[in-house]
């Protein structure tokens, strides 16, 4: 976490502990959020989308637990053998697109 980027758009119900920016540009921004809330800690997958000069949520996915953990881990490893090599993006190309749904 940098002390420079601008506050995360999260709800001020939730603590932030931490936090790693994925991809951010104009218009997207993802990150990976620990966060806690009733005394519980949780990792939570964001997407924001801005909009009008604010970001809003767009999808989030969160686990509590080390066993939800490795259950989703092992799901992903079971997966990502069967993807595509990734195409170089020109950067106008990211300016616009929703990087969830970006090949």
């Amino acid at each position: 976490m940098s002390s420079s980027e601008e506050k995360l758009p999260i709800s001020e119900f939730y603590t932030v502990i931490d936090y790693v920016t994925i991809f951010k540009n104009a218009k997207w921004w993802e990150a990976i959020v620990l966060y806690e809330s009733f005394s519980r800690s949780s990792i939570g997958f964001y997407l924001w989308e801005k909009k009008k000069e604010a970001w809003k949520r767009k999808n989030k996915f969160s686990f509590k637990t080390l066993e939800d953990w490795n259950k989703l881990k092992k799901a992903v490893d079971q997966l990502t053998p069967k993807l595509s090599p990734q195409k170089p993006v020109n950067k106008e190309e990211t300016e616009t697109k929703n990087p969830a749904t970006t090949p």
